[in-house]
């Protein structure tokens, strides 16, 4: 696990950039405190920093090259199935000088080209320099799990593994509106699209060849989108996913460093610990807790499984006033707007377990997979609509009028209520694209003028289309979780986990989304998945005999935190700075007449999801002060 950028000039313009591949490494030292190089020639530069995770000697150190002295790699991620490949490559002839994963992929790319991705079961993102051909070749892993960001233009290519280092080579900062009225919606931004207009998300599952002012890009995996026409009883897929999932986590097990995992108490991450406990016995396993909140905290449950799995298990207790003391360390680590709440809890967990390990396991992926959230529940209830969902629309008026809220059980229910009644009424393109952000027709307002006449209206709706494009009428849950492995899980759930874990120098491997898995789960059934009683219908009934009772029929709760509570209170003060008339004015950019009517609504008895939309503000406020007024 690592950071990675480089650089190829096309011309002397582009050569400009050369001086600042060493300032675009240092920007990367969290995700690579261990060691660090730089390589220049004439046209290339290339950085690395390195987490050591397998082969800690410095002669796994990157940038590598091979013993020809044409090809050097820089790689970020980890292949989890390196020993098998270079034991093929071994009985080809190949030496090699490290035990290292890296040296693995080098070679395997060197002698099979493009076709070397289809080989490889990890999570990564690589360049490889042809320093003989003259030319860059840029990977991404399956599903998004390692980000890579790229600019091209006529003088130069650079890439990154963080938006942080590709800032280093001075480019020009162009805000994207399509972008930010896209983050307004859905709290991050979706790839290939970023902030800025001339910059980049290399799309999961694909590969560029850079040459001399010629980029080519090609795709070598994606998830099938047409079911799979083969049978298979019911009973029989449960053993297949839990032998395919079991050898995931096992091959996740492989490092030189201590091993632990995240066990948050819900069924995914607790049937990760449960098959990594019988090939690690001694599994150290972490979770975090609310003092004084019980709605949020799900410590009961981690401890247990800790307890029933017999895993040495520590839980880090957190106050308010812990986890406020961390919001600005996350807000000065992100590099592009991204208002997931939940992210401060991730960088907790993240902070505390590197004081005990450099690698921890995660149930990352399986609601995606499996239909683990709200919204694929509801979608179920609508393509399988009766009575009690017409009912549910019939009463839209009275759910509308009730106060609504994340933090209470019953306000809960009333904002669930309203946001199915309003998507009963959308087709099911909209009815996904309101579920899954937090503004919605009557509220899409926020940008002022300034914005609209820059917004290019038809590219936004032209990007929507895009991410939508998997969707049928009516929608089927098989296309739903396929958006969601395009759209939500690259976008929010991965980016949240690479991005705050590397802050703390800790990398996070996620089983679920081994490709053999994920191949697997999508050649099943709905029903195997969702019904109406059940999410992750086949995954829980798999591990039913090895889990505690208690963790079945519990409700679902996400990874959040106070953020209504907190914007009242502790965060007041630097939500008046940060959205004041002055500033909003001056910026230029947000309408305050819409601001001002959101902060109203904070404060009264039925915020419903305002606190998500004004920590969307908020993030950004932050994010432009630091990277667009310094």
């Amino acid at each position: 696990m690592c950071g990675i950028t480089g650089v190829f000039a096309f011309n002397l313009l582009g050569k400009f950039n050369m001086m600042h591949v060493t300032t675009a490494t240092m920007a990367l030292e969290k995700r690579g405190p261990d060691a660090h190089a730089v390589y220049t020639d004439e046209f290339v530069g290339l950085g690395h920093r390195r987490l050591s995770i397998i082969d800690t000697r410095t002669v796994a150190n990157q940038p590598m090259w091979d013993a020809s002295q044409r090809f050097c790699i820089v790689f970020n991620g980890e292949i989890f199935n390196y020993r098998e490949l270079r034991k093929e490559l071994e009985s080809s002839g190949i030496h090699f000088t490290s035990t290292s994963d890296t040296e693995v992929l080098l070679q395997l790319f060197i002698h099979e080209k493009e076709n070397c991705l289809h080989k490889l079961n990890g999570f990564f993102a690589f360049c490889v320099y042809d320093k003989q051909e003259q030319t860059f070749f840029v990977a991404r892993d399956r599903f998004g799990i390692k980000p890579l960001l790229y600019l091209f233009d006529e003088d130069k290519f650079l890439f990154a593994s963080e938006m942080k280092s590709i800032i280093q080579y001075g480019i020009d900062k162009e805000l994207d509106y399509t972008s930010l009225q896209t983050y307004l919606h859905l709290n991050y931004i979706p790839a290939p699209h970023t902030i800025f207009a001339n910059v980049k998300k290399l799309l999961p599952g694909h590969y560029l060849k850079v040459r001399t002012q010629k980029l080519e890009t090609g795709q070598f995996y994606s998830i099938a989108e047409k079911p799979s026409t083969a049978t298979i009883p019911y009973e029989e897929a449960q053993k297949q996913l839990k032998n395919l999932l079991n050898d995931a986590v096992q091959r996740r097990l492989v490092a030189d460093v201590p091993v632990g995992a995240f066990l948050s108490g819900g069924i995914d991450s607790s049937v990760i610990t449960a098959l990594a406990v019988k090939h690690k016995p001694d599994l150290h396993t972490f979770s975090i807790g609310f003092k004084g909140n019980n709605f949020f905290d799900e410590t009961a449950y981690a401890n247990s499984v800790a307890k029933h799995l017999k895993t040495n298990h520590t839980v880090f207790s957190l106050s308010h006033t812990d986890l406020l003391a961390h919001v600005h360390d996350v807000l000065n680590y992100i590099d592009e707007p991204f208002a997931d709440s939940s992210a401060l809890n991730v960088y907790i967990l993240s902070k505390e377990t590197r004081n005990y390990a450099t690698v921890a396991l995660s149930g990352d992926g399986a609601d995606e997979l499996l239909g683990g959230y709200n919204k694929h529940a509801a979608f179920n209830r609508i393509i399988n609509k009766g009575w009690k969902e017409n009912l549910i629309t019939t009463f839209a008026v009275v759910w509308k009028n009730l106060p609504q809220s994340r933090n209470t059980k019953i306000g809960n229910l009333a904002r669930q209520l309203n946001r199915f009644a309003d998507g009963m009424k959308l087709s099911s393109r909209e009815r996904y694209w309101q579920w899954a952000g937090f503004t919605t027709h009557a509220t899409n307002s926020l940008l002022n003028e300034v914005v609209q006449q820059k917004l290019n209206k038809q590219e936004y709706e032209s990007r929507k289309a895009s991410y939508l494009r998997f969707i049928s009428n009516p929608e089927t849950i098989r296309e739903i979780l396929l958006t969601d492995m395009h759209l939500v899980l690259p976008g929010d759930m991965l980016t949240k986990v690479d991005s705050m874990s590397m802050a703390n120098s800790l990398e996070v491997r996620v089983p679920f989304l081994d490709y053999r898995v994920v191949d697997f789960i999508f050649s099943l059934p709905d029903d195997f998945k969702i019904n109406r009683s059940m999410r992750k219908r086949i995954l829980q009934d798999a591990f039913r005999k090895e889990l505690p009772a208690e963790l079945y029929n519990r409700p679902k709760k996400g990874f959040e935190v106070p953020m209504l509570s907190w914007l009242r209170k502790e965060l007041k003060p630097m939500l008046e700075d940060h959205l004041s008339e002055k500033t909003i004015s001056e910026q230029g950019i947000f309408n305050y007449s819409e601001v001002k009517k959101l902060k109203s609504q904070l404060d009264s008895s039925n915020p419903q999801d305002v606190h998500a939309r004004l920590w969307a503000l908020l993030v950004f406020q932050s994010w432009y002060r630091k990277f667009l007024m310094n």
